[in-house]
C-alpha cells in the first residue's frame, strides 16, 4: 500500500475515486451558512425501501442490498476498521448515469451518500456517516482510445486490473510508479456527479476551475464516474526486482545507501520505486525487528544490479531476485491484493510523514523503540509495520506546484506507521496510538528546516488542515472557494474534508492522535 499518488493505483480507491470520488476533525473552522446540513437519515431506511422507491429508476442490472445480504459483508468490508462508516443499504450502480440518480434519490429522502471503490480510505472522517454506499464495483471498463495515447477507465477500476489490462495491450500508465509524474498530473478530464445530482464533464474546457481541485483535493466536490487518463507504451517487457532483509545492526548503512540511490530527488529515473518495513519476523528475532527492502527498477537485470551494489554488499539474512512483467511486480513485492499487507477486515492505528531525505538518527532511535515494544508489548509489536516508501520522482518534480491541488512535490518519501490492535483492546489502543505518535515526531525531528506534512491518502483525520492540503494560503482559500460553488451543502464531507460539519466536531477519539510535539536533531 503504497503512495504519492503512489501506490498510485494499488489505492485507487483513494486516489482516483476519493482523490477524485481527498481536513482536520479538530480544526478551528466556522462553517458557512451554505454548509449548514439538511434533514439526517429517514428512519425507516432499509433495503426494501429502497429497492422499491429507487430500482424501477436504474439501469438492468443494478444491485440494492443490506446487511442481510451474503454480500453485504465484503461489499463494505475495510481496510482500516478503527473509523468504519455505517453503512445501511448498498446500492451497486450498472451504469454511469445511476449514480445521478442514486444522489438525487438520497437528496430527496435526506439520505447521507458515500463512494467507494476499494475500502482503503484511512481517515476518522468516515466514522461519522451513516446512509447509503454507492460502491462502484460494477463500473470497471477501460476504453483505449484511437490515438493510443489515452483510455477512459470508469470509476470502479482499481490497480491490479488496469495494470494487467494496460499491459497484455501494450501500454503502462502511472500504477505503483512516478516515471510519469502522479495520477493527477495524467487526468486529461473527468466526468463527475456533483452533490446535488447534477452530472458535468470536468476538462481544460468545462468546469475548468474545478479541473485544479479535482486533482489532489476532488473528493471534496464530487464522485468520478469515469475519466480520460494519459497512457504510455510499456517499454522493457520485463522489469527487474531484489527483496532483502537486513538485521537492525545494517541499519546505518542501508539508509546511508538509500541516501545515496535517491540522491535528494535525483533518483535514476528507471529505479522507478522502493519500499520498506521495520517489522517482526520471528524466524529471525523474537526482540529484534527486520529491515525488510523491495526494489523495482525498469529494465534488465544488469543495468538494476549496477546500481544495486552498493545494499548487495551489505551483510542480509535473505534475499532473492528476478525478472517478471510489471503486471506482476506487485506481487514478488508482497503487495498485491490478496496479499496481506492489503486485507481487509483489521483495526490501524496510523500516522504518516512527508520526507525529502531519510534522517539516519531518527531511523536508529525509531527501530530502537520498536525493538523496546517487542521486549514490552509483543503483541502490539507484533502487529506493526513501519513503512518508507521511495520512487524514482523526476516526473513529479517537473510539474509547477502550482497546477493541482497536490501541495507537496518536494516530499520524496512517503512514511506510514501502521499499528494493527485488536478491536477491543483500549488499553493496547492508547499505546499504538503513543508509539505512533512518537514515530511521527521523530520523522518531523529528523527534518526540522521542513515543515510537518501529510500525504491525504495516508492521513488519519487528526491532522491539521494546512499540513494535508498546503500550507500556502492561497492553496485553501481556492479550495473553499471551489467547494462554495460545486458543493455548497457539503455532501461530500466524509473523507479528510477541507470543511468540517458540525456533526464532526469533537467526535472520534482524536485527543490530539496524530499530533505530536515537534523536536529537531541532526543526523
Amino acid at each position: 500500500m503504497r503512495g504519492l499518488v503512489s501506490l498510485s493505483w494499488g489505492r485507487l480507491a483513494t486516489a482516483l475515486l476519493l482523490v477524485f470520488v481527498h481536513l482536520n476533525l479538530a480544526a478551528a473552522l466556522s462553517v458557512p451558512r451554505f454548509f449548514e446540513l439538511e434533514a439526517r437519515t429517514r428512519a425507516d431506511l432499509d433495503a426494501n425501501t429502497v429497492r422499491r422507491e429507487l430500482g424501477s429508476r436504474l439501469s438492468p442490472g443494478t444491485l440494492i442490498f443490506g446487511p442481510s445480504d451474503g454480500k453485504f459483508p465484503a461489499t463494505t468490508a475495510r481496510w482500516n476498521t478503527f473509523a468504519p462508516p455505517q453503512i445501511q443499504v448498498v446500492v451497486q450502480p450498472a451504469s454511469e448515469a445511476d449514480v445521478a440518480k442514486i444522489v438525487q434519490y438520497c437528496n430527496a429522502n435526506g439520505i447521507d451518500f458515500l463512494a467507494t471503490n476499494g475500502g482503503h480510505g484511512n481517515s476518522a472522517s468516515l466514522g461519522t456517516f451513516t446512509g447509503v454506499q454507492i460502491s462502484m464495483a460494477l463500473l470497471r471498463t477501460i476504453t483505449i482510445q484511437p490515438n493510443k495515447k489515452s483510455a477512459w477507465f470508469q470509476g470502479g477500476v482499481y490497480g491490479g486490473l488496469v495494470t494487467k489490462y494496460l499491459w497484455e495491450r501494450g501500454f503502462v500508465t502511472t500504477t505503483g510508479s512516478c516515471l510519469y509524474g502522479m495520477v493527477v498530473d495524467n487526468v486529461l478530464q473527468l466526468n463527475v456527479v456533483l452533490g446535488d445530482g447534477r452530472a458535468i464533464r470536468v476538462s481544460p474546457t468545462s468546469n475548468s476551475d474545478l479541473l485544479w481541485g479535482m486533482k489532489g483535493a476532488g473528493h471534496n466536490f464530487g464522485i468520478v464516474t469515469s475519466f480520460e487518463l494519459n497512457i504510455f507504451p510499456r517499454g522493457p517487457d520485463t522489469w527487474h526486482y531484489h527483496n532483502y532483509i537486513w538485521t537492525g545492526a545494517q541499519l546505518e548503512r542501508v539508509f546511508t545507501s538509500l541516501n545515496r540511490l535517491h540522491n535528494n530527488g535525483s533518483t535514476p529515473v528507471n529505479m522507478a520505486l522502493n519500499f520498506g518495513f521495520f517489522f517482526m519476523n520471528t524466524t529471525v528475532s523474537t526482540t529484534d525487528p527486520i529491515l525488510s527492502w523491495t526494489f523495482a527498477y525498469r529494465g534488465p537485470a544488469n543495468e538494476a544490479e549496477a546500481l544495486l551494489a552498493e545494499f548487495n554488499a551489505i551483510p542480509s539474512v535473505y534475499n532473492e531476485q528476478g525478472d517478471v512483467p510489471y503486471s506482476g511486480v506487485s506481487k514478488v513485492q508482497g503487495n498485491a491484493e490478496d496479499d496481506f499487507i492489503c486485507q481487509k477486515g483489521n483495526k490501524r492505528i496510523t500516522t504518516t510523514a512527508g520526507l525529502q531525505v531519510y534522517n539516519l538518527t531518527a531511523e536508529r532511535l525509531i527501530y530502537n523503540g520498536f525493538r523496546a515494544r517487542a521486549i514490552s508489548h509483543p503483541t502490539l509489536a507484533a502487529g506493526a509495520g513501519i513503512l518508507h516508501e521511495g520512487y524514482s520522482t523526476a516526473g513529479v518534480g517537473a510539474r509547477n506546484p502550482a497546477d493541482t491541488a497536490y501541495p507537496f512535490r518536494s516530499d520524496h518519501h512517503l512514511m506510514l506507521f501502521n499499528g494493527v490492535v485488536p478491536p477491543n483492546d483500549p488499553v493496547l489502543e492508547e499505546l499504538a496510538w503513543e508509539w505512533a505518535n512518537e514515530v511521527k515526531d521523530m520523522w518531523n525531528a529528523g527534518q526540522p528546516t521542513r515543515t510537518e506534512n501529510n500525504y491525504v491518502n495516508y492521513a488519519n483525520g487528526y491532522e491539521d488542515l494546512e499540513t494535508v492540503y498546503g500550507r500556502e494560503p492561497w492553496r485553501l482559500a481556492r479550495l473553499r472557494a471551489l467547494k462554495q460553488k460545486y458543493d455548497p451543502q457539503n455532501k461530500f464531507r466524509f473523507y479528510n474534508p477541507i470543511v468540517e460539519s458540525r456533526e464532526g466536531k469533537g467526535k472520534g477519539k482524536g485527543k490530539g492522535k496524530g499530533k505530536g510535539k515537534r523536536r529537531s536533531f541532526q543526523g
